[in-house]
């Protein structure tokens, strides 16, 4: 009774993410006697729906067990933890080097970049016999789409208390979008944002890795805050599109990480134009904007990609341009990016 009992509560989701109450660990006992069931919660949340809706699909589904008479659900509310500011930066065993992705605005492809970039930078070390030695850490917790340009949907295992990385094409990943169900919102206030990046950063099994890429939500929030401060980031990369627009805000966050010593690396430029049959270029959105960007941080323009639908169509199927068309035009400013980045690491 008590294994039928626990297979239906394995099909309760904890509201709001895909992962059941039995994989949160919630559920500390089940008792039965002649048909009289009762379910022991300990739960931790400031969300007072929550207990009740977890309650109520307990109490629902587990009456429908065979042999079932009678449900009791005893909840054990215990107060989450108080939400501590942005601790002092601490490193991650086994991670070499950390570089943030990051952008004044959003839509200006920024991970797109990080993902290209950790595929590229992987195939360089794959080179030095270091295969699945780049990690990327998926930050943009209000819109995490390293998954689908990953090509991953599966969910990360737990293997004592801590998550365990999904791979693909020799790249460790972890994002909330492999946390969450796809179409719900993450409807979370600056602490829960903090909290959420701190359990990034401690609760993540990452294997060896030489470089994790960290693809920061754009602007300059508690997510971007709390992440220069927690972790120790060997730099970070600017990625603007060329228009005026753009390049103003993008220095406006860059200013963020020199307030907190983060070094930059440079500044890629996206977007930058579009080839054309007749071998001319097109510059939908301007040009010269991520020279200026460079220029005003006083760091180096590490390159510029072009609009490219096969970049395009990669990130929307999963497979990175870099791994699809590794001997493309993009591919190839890509990867010159990537070496670069990891020149500036290894010197």
């Amino acid at each position: 009774m008590k294994e039928l009992i626990l297979h239906t509560l394995r099909q309760i989701r904890y509201p709001g993410f895909s992962r059941d109450i039995v994989a949160f660990g919630l559920i500390k006992d089940i008792r039965v006697e002649a048909g009289r069931v009762e379910v022991v919660v300990r739960i931790s949340t400031k969300d007072a729906d929550v207990p009740k809706q977890i309650e109520a699909a307990i109490q629902e589904q587990v009456a429908q067990v065979p042999g079932v008479t009678h449900v009791t659900v005893t909840m054990e509310l215990t107060p989450p933890p108080a939400v501590q500011g942005p601790a002092a930066p601490q490193a991650l065993p086994g991670v070499k080097h950390i570089v943030a992705i990051a952008s004044g605005k959003g839509g200006v492809g920024k991970s797109t970049v990080s993902v290209q970039l950790a595929c590229a930078i992987q195939q360089l070390l794959a080179k030095q016999g270091l295969p699945e030695a780049v990690g990327i850490m998926d930050c943009d917790i209000y819109g995490p789409s390293v998954p689908l340009m990953m090509g991953i949907s599966q969910q990360p295992d737990i293997v004592n208390d801590r998550l365990v990385p999904v791979s693909n094409f020799g790249v460790q990943i972890m994002s909330m979008g492999l946390l969450v169900d796809e179409y719900t919102p993450v409807i979370w206030r600056g602490p829960m944002v903090i909290k959420a990046i701190q359990q990034f950063v401690s609760q993540v099994a990452w294997s060896p890795l030489e470089v994790l890429i960290v693809d920061l939500p754009p602007g300059t929030g508690d997510a971007q805050l709390s992440l220069a401060q927690s972790l120790p980031l060997s730099g970070v990369v600017i990625v603007t599109t060329p228009q005026k627009a753009a390049v103003q805000v993008a220095l406006r966050g860059a200013a963020l990480f020199h307030k907190v010593n983060v070094p930059i690396l440079g500044v890629v430029e996206t977007m930058s134009a579009m080839p054309q049959p007749d071998g001319s270029l097109l510059d939908i959105f301007g040009s010269g904007g991520g020279a200026q960007a460079a220029k005003a941080l006083e760091v180096p323009l590490l390159g510029s990609i072009p609009l490219d639908p096969h970049l395009r169509a990669g990130g929307d199927h999963g497979i990175p341009i870099v791994v699809d068309h590794p001997g493309s035009t993009t591919s190839i400013a890509i990867m010159r990016i990537a070496e670069q980045v990891l020149g500036m690491l290894e010197g």
